[in-house]
């Protein structure tokens, strides 16, 4: 039966109904509509939902509207098991209350200064997000008092529980007043919550969602092994192949779909970041492009997911595995819809990645396969097949081609066979990106042949030292007792591979050094070779007649506020 309640039949605030609007929600889902109106009565509530049905605002709603705007102190305390989680939640506060103008959240998590974090509950919060382990930090400290809150949600309580914050969360509920309205959402109702729900809920109300069927029939799931550093280039080439007409690159943090969205920028890809930073005008604008095909990709968080709702995305690419099987089956279901096809293609860089893959296809019922990236021979022939069409669709356009006929005839009188003018033509539209795949070939070895690789290796004693007790830095081959300086790939015929005083240590990336070669030195950007940074060098591969000019302007500048010194590395 079709749902036809809206927020508005829920009882809610008119702040919060126009919050909801301008997030784009049109309707409750069912779990939003069965729990806000037993919260906001005060009843206490089990919820079993999965992660991906709409859970944070089932209780982040009727929460906003039962605190006290006018009181400043803590009234509302949430638990999340993971600093994302307690970020992500907050982060929905924070979109749902815009309209309270005086009502405020915090997220307290560890691994950020807990002096950041004392100074905003002194200024007065009515709504704590935290992880168990901080939040009792802060109340060991007298930072947190809970003496006044009358709500404490456990969300994703099962994993809390798996995670060993059994103790924290019994500690953190014995502060809160005895009438107070507990909460329980969870995935499961195994025993651990069931003893938990028995004994410190009063007759809760029990919500159960059904599990969405996971709808992967007609989305082909497959995996790379990849070396991290290799990731862009691979998904560049799998889009150059496959030539997507929309796709969307899934990251886990905000900060990475920034820099995968310059990188694909700088490589000619039109791709635009939808993440939890922009207003909901910023996100309508990309959303719009994407919808009118004005970029081809969208590289985006998992909690701006939900606003993707395009039928014809061919793609999606996890250049980060998930940190959840429920985000994946979210992530991957932005293709394969309105009963078309589409492809899930995941990167793996190691030991950890490839037990996720399993632990995806078991949650997903789905086979994962494993591909060998696409050589540059299949992407010529690939290139070749899209001339091919190109040039078919372009002589079937009704227009008038008497401009083109008479070039034609010229060319013809100049004494060229039609076979060398065409030749000509092919060789002026595909020669320079079949000299830039040539150029730039690499191999992506399975992580198996890597693991054999290294061996081999430190069998021939040429491996690279990781810095013991020799003092030995990593990347530095020791041959003999001397150091001499060298990367750890092979340099093309063509290219020159300079050594550059910056490393890890100076905090920069690739994109940096050839954002700076290419704008201070004028070559293009994708001219420049491999790149290999270390801790506190790094290494460039530039054209070899570019080289010494590269050297000269690059003496004179900076790096990210570093002086910069090249040279031609002796390795």
């Amino acid at each position: 039966m079709e749902n036809n309640t809206k927020f508005s039949d829920l009882g809610i605030s008119k702040e919060i109904l126009q919050a909801v609007e301008e997030m784009g929600y049109t309707q409750p889902s069912p779990i939003q509509e069965q729990s806000i109106p037993y919260i906001l009565e005060g009843h206490d509530v089990i919820g079993q939902a999965q992660t991906g049905t709409g859970k944070t605002a089932a209780f982040a709603i009727p929460i906003i509207d039962l605190v006290d705007s006018d009181f400043h102190k803590p009234q509302a305390i949430i638990l999340c098991p993971t600093r994302e989680l307690a970020v992500q939640v907050e982060g929905e506060f924070q979109k749902l209350a815009k309209h309270h103008r005086k009502i405020s959240s915090v997220a307290i998590y560890g691994g950020e200064s807990i002096d950041k974090q004392i100074r905003v509950l002194k200024k007065g919060v009515q709504i704590v997000v935290g992880t168990p382990g901080r939040v009792q930090d802060h109340i060991n400290r007298g930072t947190l008092k809970l003496e006044d809150a009358g709500i404490i949600v456990l969300d994703e309580a099962d994993e809390m529980l798996d995670m060993g914050f059994r103790d924290d969360i019994e500690a953190i509920l014995q502060e809160m007043p005895e009438e107070r309205q507990t909460v329980f959402f969870s995935a499961t109702m195994a025993k651990p919550i069931m003893d938990l729900t028995r004994k410190y809920q009063n007759e809760p109300h029990i919500i159960k969602i059904a599990k969405k069927e996971l709808t992967v029939d007609r989305i082909e799931q497959i995996y790379y092994e990849v070396k991290p550093t290799l990731k862009m280039e691979l998904m560049v080439r799998l889009m150059t192949v496959n030539n997507y007409n929309l796709s969307v690159v899934f990251c886990n943090t905000k900060r990475m779909t920034d820099e995968v969205t310059e990188s694909l920028g700088s490589r000619g890809i039109l791709a635009e970041a939808l993440h939890g930073d922009l207003s909901q005008a910023q996100r309508d604008k990309v959303m719009g492009k994407f919808r009118k095909g004005l970029c081809t990709v969208l590289v985006a968080t998992d909690v701006a997911a939900r606003g993707i709702d395009v039928d014809n995305v061919e793609a999606v690419f996890n250049f980060d595995l998930p940190l959840d099987e429920e985000y994946y089956v979210h992530r991957i279901g932005r293709t394969g819809r309105a009963g078309k096809s589409g492809v899930a293609i995941n990167f793996v860089t190691g030991r950890r990645d490839m037990q996720k893959i399993k632990d995806l296809e078991r949650f997903t019922k789905a086979t994962i396969t494993r591909m060998d990236p696409p050589s540059v021979t299949e992407l010529i022939e690939m290139k070749k097949r899209q001339l091919v069409k190109d040039v078919h669709r372009t002589l079937s356009k009704e227009e008038d081609n008497q401009i083109f006929e008479e070039t034609l005839g010229q060319l013809l009188a100049e004494g060229l066979t039609p076979e060398q003018v065409a030749l000509g033509l092919i060789k002026m539209t595909m020669g320079e990106a079949v000299q830039e795949l040539q150029d730039q070939d690499f191999s992506l070895p399975s992580y198996q042949d890597r693991r054999r690789e290294r061996g081999e290796r430190s069998e021939r004693g040429g491996r690279f030292e990781r810095g013991g007790r020799d003092g030995g830095r990593r990347g530095e081959r020791r041959e003999g007792g001397r150091e001499r300086r060298g990367g750890g790939r092979t340099t093309e015929a063509n290219m020159t591979r300079l050594f550059l005083n910056l490393g890890k240590k100076d905090r920069i990336r690739p994109n940096d050094i050839v954002g700076a070669i290419a704008g201070e030195a004028g070559i293009p950007g994708k001219s420049i070779g491999g790149i290999d940074i270390y801790e506190n060098f790094s290494f460039v591969d530039v054209p070899k007649k570019d080289a010494e000019h590269v050297i000269r302007t690059m003496k004179h500048n900076t790096i990210k506020g570093k002086n910069v010194n090249m040279e031609i590395s002796k390795g």
